[in-house]
């Protein structure tokens, strides 16, 4: 398909071979879009893995008390993103959204901003979503392979003097390296791919700012009726994520047995 000229509609598809691959080259609307994918993946793996980390060791220590915030949290995960977008979108409204309620009642009005009609902040704004969104469900997964660890060892190290943050560095987050890196590279692949909620908030706007290479490629396909040039953004988009994956899991599979 990315060697076609075709709309999607017309029988006729007209060969062209490599000329969308020459094109896709030269796009800058998809390097920005590559780009704007790399930064979410850097973000979303430094804001969501640590933090998801951090409530898992609390909800750890804290035992049944915290039962009650585990399952609160968990809510923005049983949202689709779709509705997550659409809240948010009330949310940060310059005009009437919770943002700008918060700050004007704080006297922080000269922070009020068009958090998404911006396009240097709204690629940001949309990030924290996504990370609020994704922190539950790496918290609940770092707790299920904390749970995995024998009690035996807390005792012991108990016994030998261990603080609880000796425990956690020289314990509990060796014997998690292949549950993080696991972790990782999830969330790699997941922002590599990110599409709906984008499309929902701010459709790639503006100016480009918050484009990804899925929308990119939706846009192409599907309202321009560029089906070739679209399915070549597709094939780049696989391999992309594909080249990434494997280099990332290469490189931290090389230092495990380093």
């Amino acid at each position: 398909m990315s060697f076609l000229k075709w709309n999607g509609i017309d029988p006729v598809k007209e060969f062209i071979g490599f000329e969308n691959w020459f094109e896709l080259l030269k796009d800058n609307i998809f390097r920005r879009a590559l780009g704007n994918n790399f930064i979410i993946v850097i973000l979303s793996i430094a804001i969501q893995l640590p933090i998801g980390m951090a409530l898992a060791v609390l909800l750890d220590s804290g035992g049944r008390k915290l039962n009650l915030f585990k399952t609160v949290y968990f809510f923005p995960m049983l949202m689709s993103s779709v509705a997550v977008g659409i809240l948010f979108k009330y949310v940060y409204d310059p005009q009437f959204g919770i943002v700008t309620a918060f700050l004007n009642a704080v006297g922080l009005k000269r922070l009020v901003l068009n958090w998404l009609g911006e396009p240097g902040v709204a690629l940001y704004s949309v990030i924290a979503v996504i990370c609020w969104q994704y922190i539950p469900f790496y918290m609940i997964y770092f707790l299920a392979a904390m749970t995995s660890i024998p009690g035996e060892l807390f005792e012991a190290a108990w016994i030998d003097g261990a603080t609880r943050g000796q425990y956690f560095w020289q314990i509990v987050l060796p014997l998690l390296k292949g549950t993080v890196r696991t972790a990782a590279i999830l969330s790699l692949v997941g922002s590599l791919k990110y599409f709906d909620l984008i499309y929902v908030m701010t459709e790639g706007g503006p100016v480009n700012s918050t484009e990804l290479m899925a929308t990119y490629m939706y846009k192409n396909a599907f309202t321009t009726f560029r089906m070739g040039y679209g399915s070549t953004v597709a094939m780049a988009l696989f391999l992309v994520v594909m080249v990434t994956s494997i280099l990332v899991f290469s490189i931290t599979k090389r230092e495990e047995r380093g």
